[in-house]
């Protein structure tokens, strides 16, 4: 990258980003007034605007292998940082995106950064993951903590380098331990806090190698003020 170039990054991310949060709704208002709508929508645009645009200049201009987009209030990732990220997107081995609305994640997100190690997804709404999923070859940990998955996403078991996999707080109840077992890189499984069923906790110690970790049977997730 040029230094012209490196010097429109930080503008090129504020008009795009602005633009696309603005129309997609990458954030939301809550329930209130049309006119109430639009001024929040007003406000926590332009801080969205500016937290997403400050982290993604840093990691573009300090050409850093990680992106920590935490507590944007995103509801999808703005199609605008594959474009601005296009010349670094391979060098980046970790994403963070905890901590916001994110309802479902896109195959094109995972083939643009194809190279991640480690992916935070912890505290958002997710439910399912794409099929792509299964072209991270790097990857080694993921963290779908306090999401909304119903079903344990197995593409993860295609993984052979994923030694971490965090399903913390979600609504499993069954596991495919067998698959499971067979991963030989795989070393922790979180599945506090969900409620699984007798047969997954009566078979699964025996027959793993990877900490099982659970919760006591009946436990349940303390309710956030």
């Amino acid at each position: 990258m040029t230094e012209e170039e490196e010097k429109d990054v930080g503008s090129l991310i504020v008009h795009k980003l602005g633009a696309l949060i603005l129309l997609n709704h990458s954030f939301s208002c809550g329930r209130a007034s049309l006119l109430g709508q639009v001024v929040c929508m007003q406000k926590r645009m332009g801080e969205a605007v500016a937290r997403v645009a400050r982290k993604v200049n840093e990691t573009v201009e300090n050409k850093t292998d990680s992106l920590d987009l935490a507590d944007c209030k995103l509801m999808t990732f703005p199609v605008g940082i594959y474009k601005v990220m296009r010349n670094v997107a391979e060098e980046i081995h970790l994403i963070t995106l905890a901590n916001n609305e994110l309802k479902s994640l896109t195959g094109k997100f995972i083939i643009t950064f194809n190279q991640l190690r480690e992916l935070n997804l912890e505290g958002n709404y997710l439910h399912r993951l794409p099929e792509e999923i299964k072209t991270l070859l790097h990857l080694k940990a993921i963290n779908l903590s306090k999401n909304k998955f119903r079903h344990f996403p197995e593409q993860l078991t295609a993984l052979k380098t994923l030694e971490t996999i965090n399903l913390e707080e979600n609504e499993i109840s069954d596991v495919p331990v067998e698959k499971l077992a067979s991963m030989e890189s795989l070393q922790s499984v979180n599945l506090k806090l969900n409620p699984l069923n007798e047969e997954v906790r009566a078979i699964a110690r025996p027959l793993i190698k990877f900490d099982l970790l659970v919760s006591p049977e009946g436990a349940q997730a303390v309710p956030q003020v």
